[in-house]
């Protein structure tokens, strides 16, 4: 049976499934490869069969925890616009992205593993990123509050610049600092006298 004609889970096994994931990427960001599937299902309060029925092996357990963090990232657009003005929702789903990097830093070995035995976890991970920030800053524009002549498209690349150089818990105020000269350089700049 294919992924899009599964039934939906029930809401106790959604909660265990989205539990294993969320565990599943502390462990390995924390021991990479090596993590043991035991370590995981204990700290999702799961038991391993619960866990193998989801994820069948190591690798489908990686792959489905990466391709969560991308989707928890790109999900919080909506929300964020609702609920704080257009350049504030911005630069709090920065701060998110810095978070999914960390975590993808934590787990590159894991998820180079995955490519190795054929898998694809990234897929269309970059084009649901951009899309994210596009809508984002599709709002900030609008709503005048951010600069309209700045390609989304070069937003990511500087947030994947960042990402590069500071995605480590310890380079966390690095991080911090370069996202806010990177969301300054967004804001309106005023008329120049004639």
């Amino acid at each position: 049976m294919s992924d899009a004609t599964k039934r939906p889970l029930r809401a106790d096994a959604q909660r265990n499934r989205d539990k294993i994931l969320a565990a599943a990427v502390r462990v390995f960001s924390e021991e990479g490869l090596d993590a043991h599937l035991e370590r995981i299902a204990r700290e999702a309060g799961v038991g391993s069969g619960t866990l193998y029925r989801n994820f069948p092996t190591r690798e489908a357990l990686i792959e489905a925890a990466y391709r969560n963090e991308v989707a928890r990232l790109c999900d919080s657009v909506p929300g964020l616009l609702a609920q704080l003005s257009p350049a504030e929702a911005l630069r709090a789903w920065t701060r998110r992205f810095i978070d999914y990097a960390t975590a993808k830093f934590g787990m590159a070995d894991a998820l180079r593993a995955v490519v190795a035995s054929g898998g694809d976890p990234y897929g269309d991970s970059r084009q649901l990123i951009q899309s994210a920030l596009t809508a984002l800053m599709d709002a900030g524009a609008a709503a005048g509050e951010i600069r309209s002549d700045i390609r989304s498209t070069d937003m990511f690349a500087a947030l994947a610049g960042i990402a590069l150089t500071s995605s480590r818990p310890d380079q966390r105020e690095q991080a911090e600092r370069l996202l806010d000269l990177v969301l300054d350089g967004l804001r309106p700049t005023a008329p120049r006298p004639a």
